[in-house]
C-alpha cells in the first residue's frame, strides 16, 4: 500500500512538473498560454504553484531511481530550494528566445561598415571588422605574425613538462619556477618588441588587446605565487623580524585597491627612479599587480598550512629533515594541495582585474572595447563588444576552473 502511494505520487509530481515546464515552454517560444483562461495574476504564478507542489510530490530521501534520487539530493531538498531551482530555469528559457533573437536570427555579420547593420539584432560586423585591434590592440598589421609566434613559442616550452623523463621530472619545479619565466621573457620580449636580430622596434604602447592580456596575466601569475608561498611561510615563521615585515606587506597591499596601486605605478614611481634610469610602463604595472596579488596568494597558502596537522611537521624533523628540506619535501606539497581551489580563485580573480590597466594608457581587450565603442563610425555598439568580451573572458576562465578541478581529482588523497 504505502509502495503503491509513493509510486501515485512519483506519477502525479513528474506529471505537475512537466506540464509547468511545457506552459513556460510554449508560452516563451509560441506565445502559447495553457493556462490563459485563469485570470492574469493567477496564470503568471500557476506554472511555479505546480511544479512546486510536484517537486514536493516526488521528494524522497531513496526512491531507486537513480536520476531521481540525483534530483532530490540536489535541489529538491525542500520547498525553498524546489521554487529557487524552478525560477531559474524558468528565467533561463523566457531568456532564450530574445536571445537567440538579437545574438543569431536577427544579427548582422556581412559587409565591412556601418551600412551592413539594418537589423534589430547584433551587428557582429562591427566585431568583425575591429577584431584584429581587439586581439592585438595598435600593433602594426603586418607585424602579427611575431605575436603569435611569440605565444607558440612560450606554449610549447610551458608544455615541455608534460613530456618530461621520469629522472627529470624532479627538476621541473626549477624549470617552471626560474627557467621557464626567464626564457618566456626573452621570447616576447625580443620578439615582440624587437629591436634585435633585424626586427623593427614596436613600443608597448602599441601592445594591446587579447594578447596584451594574455601577457600581463602570465607574467603576473608566475610570480606572484612563489612571491606569495615566501610570504606565507614568513608570516609562520618564528623570527621575529620576517615575521612582521611579512605580516606588515601583506596587510598593507590588502588594504589600498588595485586601482591605486596601478596609478602609483604609472604616476609616481617612475618619480622616484633616477633620471637616467627607465622602466617601462608595461613593466611596472606587472610588478605592481604581482605585489598586490601575492599578498592574497598568501593569504591563501597560509590556509592550507595551518591546515596541516602538527604530526606532519614533528615526521618531517625526526627524519632529521631541517626547514627548507621539510617545507619543500613534505608541507608544502600537502598544503599546496588543500588550497587548490583558493589559489585558482585568486588566479582567477587576477585575470579579471586586467582590464583595469586601461586607466593607466594600456589597452587590453576590455581598453581596446572603451576604444572602439567611441569610434564616430560604430557609436551604439557597444553592447556587442561587451558581450564578445565576456564570452572570451569566460572561456579564459571556465578553462582555468576546469584544470583547477582537473588537479583536485588528481592529487586528491582520500578515495
Amino acid at each position: 500500500m504505502i509502495i503503491q502511494k509513493s509510486m501515485t505520487n512519483l506519477y502525479l509530481g513528474s506529471s505537475l512538473v512537466l506540464i509547468s515546464f511545457i506552459d513556460v515552454f510554449l508560452n516563451s517560444f509560441f506565445q502559447l498560454n495553457l493556462t490563459g483562461f485563469f485570470p492574469g495574476s493567477i496564470s503568471l504564478f500557476l506554472p511555479l504553484i505546480l511544479g512546486t507542489i510536484g517537486f514536493y510530490l516526488i521528494r524522497a530521501d531513496y526512491t531507486g531511481i537513480k536520476h531521481l534520487d540525483i534530483l532530490n539530493k540536489n535541489v529538491n531538498t525542500s520547498n525553498f530550494n524546489a521554487v529557487l531551482t524552478l525560477l531559474i530555469i524558468f528565467l533561463i528559457i523566457k531568456a532564450i528566445p530574445p536571445s537567440m533573437s538579437w545574438m543569431v536570427f536577427d544579427a548582422n555579420i556581412a559587409g565591412d561598415s556601418r551600412d551592413a547593420c539594418t537589423g534589430t539584432g547584433a551587428c557582429w560586423t562591427y566585431i568583425k571588422v575591429w577584431f584584429k585591434r581587439f586581439m592585438y590592440g595598435m600593433y602594426p598589421n603586418e607585424l602579427h605574425w611575431r605575436v603569435n609566434v611569440a605565444f607558440i613559442l612560450v606554449i610549447a616550452l610551458g608544455m615541455l613538462g608534460l613530456f618530461a623523463k621520469e629522472k627529470l621530472k624532479k627538476y621541473l619545479a626549477l624549470y617552471y619556477v626560474i627557467i621557464y619565466p626567464i626564457i618566456a621573457f626573452l621570447i616576447i620580449y625580443y620578439l615582440i618588441s624587437g629591436g634585435a636580430f633585424g626586427l623593427e622596434w614596436v613600443e608597448t604602447g602599441a601592445w594591446g588587446g587579447l594578447s596584451l592580456t594574455f601577457i600581463v596575466s602570465f607574467f603576473c601569475l608566475i610570480f606572484c605565487f612563489p612571491l606569495g608561498m615566501v610570504l606565507a611561510l614568513g608570516r609562520r615563521s618564528t623570527l621575529p623580524t620576517i615575521r612582521y615585515i611579512s605580516i606588515g606587506y601583506i596587510e598593507f597591499w590588502r588594504g589600498v585597491p588595485l586601482i591605486t596601486v596601478l596609478f602609483m605605478s604609472s604616476v609616481m614611481f617612475p618619480m622616484f627612479l633616477p633620471e637616467d634610469f627607465f622602466m617601462d610602463k608595461l613593466v611596472r604595472v606587472i610588478i605592481a599587480i604581482t605585489l598586490f596579488e601575492a599578498a592574497y596568494c598568501a593569504e591563501v597558502i597560509r590556509g592550507g598550512l595551518q591546515a596541516l596537522p602538527r604530526g606532519q611537521y614533528d615526521a618531517a624533523k625526526s627524519l632529521g629533515m631541517g626547514y627548507w628540506k621539510m617545507h619543500i619535501f613534505v608541507i608544502l606539497p600537502q598544503a599546496l594541495k588543500l588550497v587548490i581551489p583558493g589559489i585558482a580563485n585568486t588566479f582567477l580573480a587576477l585575470v579579471k582585474d586586467t582590464p583595469l590597466i586601461f586607466v593607466v594608457g594600456l589597452a587590453e581587450l576590455a581598453g581596446m572595447l572603451a576604444l572602439a565603442k567611441t569610434n564616430p563610425e560604430w557609436l551604439g555598439f557597444a553592447m556587442e563588444g561587451y558581450v564578445f568580451a565576456s564570452i572570451i573572458f569566460w572561456i579564459i576562465c571556465y578553462a582555468m576552473s576546469k584544470y583547477s578541478y582537473n588537479l583536485e581529482e588528481k592529487y586528491k588523497t582520500e578515495r
